[in-house]
């Protein structure tokens, strides 16, 4: 894979830089800026180098529509902010507005384009259509930089065509996440603990089945836990239960018998009437959930159990929630997991926190982001990579 030392003097050269400024919004309020710290090495380092730096991302899903809401002008602001200058936005991504302020660009400045799902091209399963609107993007700039890593799993205009177009390689954040994530499924040091949680079961299947030939260890918490506790013959309740794969995982319970795998279900649930901050709740076996309740969180028991499993571990790679974290009554069990990682790190284990919602809830409950080996910031690429997936974004830079 190339790098940014691949690319050469760099100096006055226009590099377009796709980066994942997708950051969680209340209004025009970002929530959590962690993605756009992230990006702050690549974008320094270009400054340094006298590059004119032209940042693109998208927001949400507007679906090939101009939706305000989901303007990048609270990036734009905030990026300015962390960067001590002033990063004007463009009103759009290849069109005039860009072209001018491209233009006017002097080295070491940085301008960042419009939401690039404003266009339907960008997502366009047309190969060709995509191809010829990356085109017009590319040609804005001279270089391109790949450092957008929550989207490298997807073929998209902004992050895959436009690389065929122009000089190319990873950005610094690209380079650390690959580097990252092979530390913990090429030759790892062992026990290697496989922490997952998060509401669905079948959004981690394909990392289950390539994990349970590679991982030491297995820890299942969160929503997904139902379908493994029902998949054992218990009462779920109300819980989150995602019923057509129950068998499929009955046969993962049996394939980590027969390797060898380590499979860590929890001991006690946390249940509660309903699923509000406010519900009445109480703590019972996972093998004793009453038929009108439904599983929130990991229970005490089950919070010392797998803070002690992951403490155990040489390396750990945690995605997903244990619980619904965002309701205080509910967070004990993913503050828990938490607490294993920094604590296993302090001990000398290499710890990973896989993107998405779980890089979000230790920023939100307060736990320092050097407590972790690293944190990613692509939840989805982060599991693909796990599923030993080839990624589009990271092939076409090799």
């Amino acid at each position: 894979m190339k790098t940014l030392k691949d690319l050469g003097d760099l100096q006055g050269k226009r590099v377009l830089v796709r980066a994942d400024f997708n950051v969680p919004l209340k209004g025009t309020t970002i929530t959590d800026d962690g993605r756009i710290k992230a990006a702050l090495p690549t974008i320094e380092a270009l400054r340094k180098d006298g590059a004119k730096v032209i940042l693109m991302a998208h927001l949400g899903r507007p679906k090939g529509k101009v939706v305000p809401e989901l303007s990048l002008a609270p990036v734009a602001k905030r990026l300015g902010e962390l960067l001590g200058i002033e990063v004007p936005l463009a009103s759009d991504t290849y069109g005039e507005d860009a072209q001018s302020k491209v233009a006017a660009l002097k080295d070491g400045e940085v301008l960042l384009l419009e939401n690039v799902r404003f266009n339907p091209e960008e997502t366009s399963k047309d190969e060709a259509e995509r191809a010829a609107y990356a085109k017009k993007i590319a040609a804005l700039g001279e270089v391109f930089v790949s450092d957008g890593f929550g989207v490298v799993h997807r073929a998209q205009g902004s992050n895959y065509d436009v690389a065929a177009d122009l000089p190319s390689a990873a950005g610094l954040l690209v380079e650390k996440e690959v580097k990252a994530l092979s530390h913990a499924t090429v030759d790892p040091e062992r026990p290697l603990t496989v922490v997952l949680g998060g509401s669905k079961v079948s959004d981690k299947l394909g990392v289950i089945k390539n994990l349970l030939g590679n991982a030491n260890r297995l820890i299942i918490g969160g929503g997904m836990v139902y379908t493994f506790l029902k998949a054992q013959g218990y009462e779920v309740g109300t819980s989150l239960l995602e019923e057509d794969q129950v068998d499929v995982v009955k046969g993962y319970i049996e394939e980590a018998r027969k390797n060898g795998v380590e499979l860590v279900l929890p001991t006690d649930i946390i249940v509660a009437d309903k699923f509000a901050a406010d519900s009445p709740h109480a703590t019972v076996a996972a093998d004793e959930i009453p038929s009108d309740k439904m599983g929130l969180d990991i229970g005490p028991d089950s919070q010392r159990l797998f803070h002690d499993k992951i403490v155990d571990s040489k390396t750990v790679v945690w995605n997903g929630p244990m619980g619904v974290f965002e309701f205080p009554a509910f967070a004990a069990g993913t503050k828990a997991v938490a607490q294993g990682l920094v604590d296993a790190t302090q001990a000398g284990a290499f710890t990973i926190v896989g993107g998405g919602d779980s890089a979000s809830a230790v920023r939100n409950l307060g736990f320092p982001e050097d407590g972790f080996s690293h944190i990613s910031t692509g939840g989805g690429a982060s599991l693909e990579f796990l599923e030993g997936k080839e990624l589009p974004g990271l092939k076409v830079l090799e």
